[in-house]
């Protein structure tokens, strides 16, 4: 009897002990500093722009080196990429050639005067034609490409038109009006996919469904789509409504260009009411109110390796995020300077870089520069 009071005093004294260690952990881990470095923020001056241009312009109507990404059907696919795609058969894959349009739309639209802005209006000019864009939807509606592009080119393509959109140019109109065919198809897209994916993909590239949900609300947003907007916040509420904790330092894998915590905060962020989001974002990712916060940026070891050179991008992309969040809430206006610092990491080597990055890293730094304005 007095062996078994002394097992169950060992055991229960243990699990008290086990108990108090778990209660003692911390909620979240967190790399602080009191002594803050402090990163000048970017400037999106005409000199930056007409560097950045030089990405797109490179790109835009190289035809190889591509990689196609298609299924084959028949013999009959088994076609160049421009005879595939005879707009956005340049920059190596279809949705980077769509964010090198967006690249030369959004350069010109907020740089009129840059010394090669005539060369990018004549690529613009030569490809966004009726017949062109006509071949563009061919290529979806065929019956093994329903899936192409999912969601990632889907969500530049939507970006690429409401820069058009937005635009402030008569050529714009033209070109936007062009184009509408293949917009109305991607949303459609968008409209058929979401009510039937039951679970959010949570990665740091291309299927990232927050990413896919954001640039396509914006695009729903200044379009006037009122059913895809209202589709696109029931899904977001759906998916991310209920997350707590968001383990932002287990992030990045080694090829992430996106971060899925903080693509999850940019789509809230958008479609949630001030003090929803703000409880929301409590729960989520409640570090990021301290004025010590910190989060290192993503390392890249070899800019030469079209995976690795992906953590630029990562750097880029969560720099859009914290300038978007600051920006919307002064509370986090101290998170602009990890952006900064991101930024600062990365931006130095965009030009001149290998095809490896040049060939789309360039859309996300004028993304990111565009947030911070």
């Amino acid at each position: 009897m007095k062996l078994k009071l002394i097992t169950i005093f060992s055991i229960t004294a243990l699990l008290t002990s086990c108990d108090m260690k778990v209660k003692e952990q911390p909620a979240f881990k967190e790399e602080a500093s009191k002594n803050v470095e402090l990163f000048e923020a970017p400037q999106f001056s005409l000199a930056e722009a007409n560097k950045l241009l030089e990405l797109p312009l490179h790109c835009a109507e190289t035809e190889y080196p591509n990689r196609l990404g298609q299924t084959l059907g028949s013999d009959q696919d088994l076609q160049s990429p421009e005879a595939l795609h005879p707009i956005f058969y340049g920059c190596f894959d279809w949705h980077s050639a769509a964010h090198g349009y967006w690249s030369m739309v959004t350069l010109l639209k907020e740089h009129s005067n840059m010394d090669k802005g005539a060369e990018a209006m004549a690529i613009l000019e030569r490809n966004i034609t009726k017949e062109k864009v006509a071949k563009e939807i061919e290529y979806f509606e065929g019956k093994n490409n329903k899936s192409f592009e999912r969601t990632y080119g889907w969500a530049w393509l939507l970006k690429l038109q409401e820069a058009l959109k937005t635009w402030d140019h008569p050529k714009a109109r033209e070109w936007e009006t062009t184009m509408q065919p293949l917009a109305d198809l991607i949303v459609d897209r968008y409209l058929e996919f979401l009510p039937k994916l039951v679970y959010p993909i949570r990665v740091g590239e291309h299927s990232n469904t927050a990413f896919g949900l954001t640039f396509a609300y914006d695009y729903a947003k200044i379009a006037g789509h009122k059913e895809l907007q209202a589709l696109i916040e029931q899904r977001a509420k759906d998916f991310y409504l209920k997350d707590e904790g968001c383990p932002i330092t287990w992030e990045p894998s080694g090829y992430d260009f996106l971060s899925p915590c903080l693509e999850e905060l940019d789509i809230m962020r958008r479609i949630l009411p001030k003090q929803e989001f703000k409880t929301w974002l409590n729960d989520f990712m409640p570090q990021l109110k301290s004025k010590n916060y910190h989060l290192s940026v993503g390392e890249v070891s070899d800019r030469t390796d079209g995976k690795l050179v992906h953590l630029d991008g990562l750097n880029f992309s969560r720099a859009w995020v914290f300038y978007g969040l600051a920006n919307q809430y002064p509370e986090y206006a101290h998170l602009k300077n990890i952006a900064n610092e991101h930024v600062a990491y990365s931006y130095p080597n965009l030009v001149g870089d290998s095809y490896e990055g040049g060939h789309w890293l360039g859309s996300f730094a004028i993304y990111a520069l565009i947030q911070n304005q």
